[in-house]
């Protein structure tokens, strides 16, 4: 029922009292009956398979003892009371005007454990407490998630009032903190969609959108929170790559507002006046946002409208809305590629259950032998590295396409540590790492046929880059660099720039890289499997190999992880989430279709690749 508080951290007294702080300052629906005895115990996590479960928070009692009041503040941090309004019961008024729980929240393994300083001081006015725990990870102002690790250790403090001789604390923990269990009970993961405006392949201009992950509270109005913090615009992490279409300083109006789509799955969404001048593309750009971001919370939900002083400005349908931007879960691949026993690249309908390849068109399909591949986002291009992983040629898939001299070259010892998998970004551009342990770089050749220009990355990167995925939206790209016998996963933003008016045109580097799994100590395989969330396969610390899905800032996403695969060695995934999952594994290309287990297409092949 309560938080994940550790067993044992404070015994009182028998009594009704103590009986109720241990049953947890919170109401649920079938909680037992009130115990008339017993010691103040440590209580278990609310049940996560129940998702419907609410829970309440209460105040506190007459003449509470100060080890209830601790109990029931930091199980009322676990309640579903919108303002917190109740966890403020248990503080005193100069406390409550200071105290800001939606500053930062503090996720620790197994919840905040509670020692008195003393054992035992009844008779005294004040008091103090130290929270500590195994922190895992942190929620910033922006709702912004973030692995953390190391202890956890901060000083609540409780005062007796003179007058009215209740304890009430007086310096709270910055914050909320609570427990794994009742963080993912409490909070749930949502995209905000921005725009990043760039080039698609050729001359087309596009605008794609790119998914902002942020946590809001699952039973505190989720709707109208992630409209408000869609409107306060996106994450500094993200925000030099990307702008929202809403004017500096829109938001819902002031007052009480719950935004909730009616029973023709329409959400009406009123604007205060900063939106109320903003021209119809303008406007429809400002609901393709909406609807992208709010389709996580309601799949069914299929329109919005616009609404600024009291007129309409416009309205938009999700079909409309692929029109405004281009979302890499939207867009369906047309085919699975991989390499046949012959090391040559084929491809298979992605949407069937086809088992026998067709070369594709051109001389990356019937000359070229190669070890690794990939294919560009509009299947008009394909990259190959050479069996020895020293070439990369690039060629058109084209019956009778040429194929001309390496656009690429490694100098290399050997096959490991030479050229790795290319991959495609949505500008058509290719990226490549060339392992080389005397030249470690970070490639980009744009069109896939230009001169190799080096990725400036961050300075101090420990390790050497093995893979590179690049999302579909261009503006963020996934690392797998190893350090030592350690391998990692991280994310970074992609900036692009002029050079400084040296003439040499624009520049290309990678900030900012974070870690997606601190808990893998090796990665050894991934793929972008969604608009924020990718699958990893790696060996955790106690050597077992798993297979998982992670979101880009490192938190877990709420989906089945993959059903279990022996002898992985390469993973692929589309961002549309109706595509199966593909490995290579001992027995060959095998597919996880939804809800099924995995499937042998063929039994010789390897590196199989989405486009991508």
């Amino acid at each position: 029922m309560g938080a994940d508080r550790k067993r044992g951290t404070r015994r009182h007294g028998p009594g009704r009292a103590a009986a109720y702080a241990a049953c947890g300052a919170v109401l649920l629906a079938g909680c037992a009956s009130m115990p008339d005895s017993g010691d103040l115990r440590g209580v278990e996590s609310t049940p996560r398979q129940n998702a419907q479960v609410r829970v309440f928070a209460v105040p506190p009692h007459e003449d509470a003892s100060y080890s209830e009041i601790v109990t029931g503040f930091l199980e009322a941090l676990t309640s579903d009371d919108p303002d917190y309004e109740i966890a403020r019961k248990y503080l005193t008024p100069q406390a409550s005007e200071k105290w800001h729980p939606l500053r930062s929240t503090t996720v620790l393994a197994d919840g905040p454990g509670a020692q008195p300083d003393r054992v035992s001081r009844e008779e005294r006015d004040s008091l103090s407490y130290t929270l500590t725990g195994t922190r895992v990870a942190t929620v910033d102002a922006e709702q912004s998630y973030a692995p953390a690790d190391g202890d956890y250790r901060e000083t609540m403090h409780l005062v007796r009032d003179k007058k009215t001789r209740q304890w009430r604390i007086d310096v709270p923990p910055r914050g909320v903190v609570m427990g794994r269990s009742d963080f993912q009970r409490n909070y749930q993961s949502v995209d905000r969609y921005y725009f990043a405006t760039g080039t698609g392949p050729g001359t087309t201009p596009h605008t794609a959108a790119v998914a902002d992950p942020v946590y809001v509270r699952r039973n505190v109005d989720p709707v109208t929170e992630a409209v408000r913090s869609l409107l306060r615009g996106p994450t500094r992490w993200l925000d030099p790559v990307v702008r929202s279409s809403f004017p500096t300083g829109t938001a819902l109006p002031e007052g009480p507002v719950s935004l909730t789509p009616d029973d023709q799955n329409k959400l009406t969404v009123p604007l205060n006046g900063k939106a109320a001048r903003v021209g119809d593309d303008k406007c429809r750009e400002m609901a393709a946002q909406l609807l992208f971001t709010l389709q996580n919370l309601t799949p069914t939900m299929d329109e919005v409208e616009l609404r600024a002083g009291g007129k309409q400005l416009c309205h938009l349908t999700a079909e409309d809305a692929e029109d405004v931007a281009v979302r890499g879960s939207a867009k369906r691949a047309d085919y699975l590629y991989f390499l046949d026993e012959k090391h040559h690249l084929v491809r298979l309908a992605a949407a069937t259950d086809e088992t026998v390849p067709a070369p594709v068109p051109g001389a990356l399909g019937e000359d070229m032998q190669l070890g690794s591949a990939a294919v560009s986002r509009d299947e008009d291009m394909a990259a190959g590295i050479g069996l020895d992983g020293k070439n990369l040629y690039v060629g058109a898939l084209v019956s009778d396409g040429p194929l001309g001299d390496p656009e690429l070259t490694s100098s290399g010892p050997s096959a490991g540590k030479r050229l790795s998998a290319p991959s495609w970004d949505a500008r058509g551009d290719l990226w490549v790492a060339d392992r080389d342990p005397g030249k470690p770089r970070l490639l980009l050749l744009k069109k896939g046929v230009d001169d190799p220009v080096e990725v400036k990355t961050p300075p101090g990167l420990e390790g050497r880059i093995e893979s590179v995925r690049v999302a579909a939206d261009g503006v963020r790209i996934a690392l797998v660099v190893k350090s030592g016998e350690k391998s990692s996963l991280l994310i970074g933003r992609i900036e692009r720039g002029e050079d400084g008016g040296t003439g040499d045109g624009s520049s290309v580097s990678v900030h900012e890289l974070r870690s997606a799994t601190p808990e893998l100590e090796e990665v050894t395989a991934m793929s972008w499997a969604g608009d924020s969330r990718l699958v990893v396969v790696g060996r955790e610390k106690d050597g077992v190999q798993t297979m998982r899905y992670v979101q880009v800032d490192g938190s877990t996403p709420e989906v089945p992880a993959p059903a279990s695969l022996s002898g992985v060695k390469e993973i692929t995934a589309s961002e549309d989430a109706r595509l199966p999952l593909v490995g290579y594994s001992e027995d060959g290309i095998v597919r996880l279709p939804a809800g099924e287990q995995w499937q042998k297409v063929v039994t010789d092949g390897t590196a199989p690749v989405y486009p991508g």
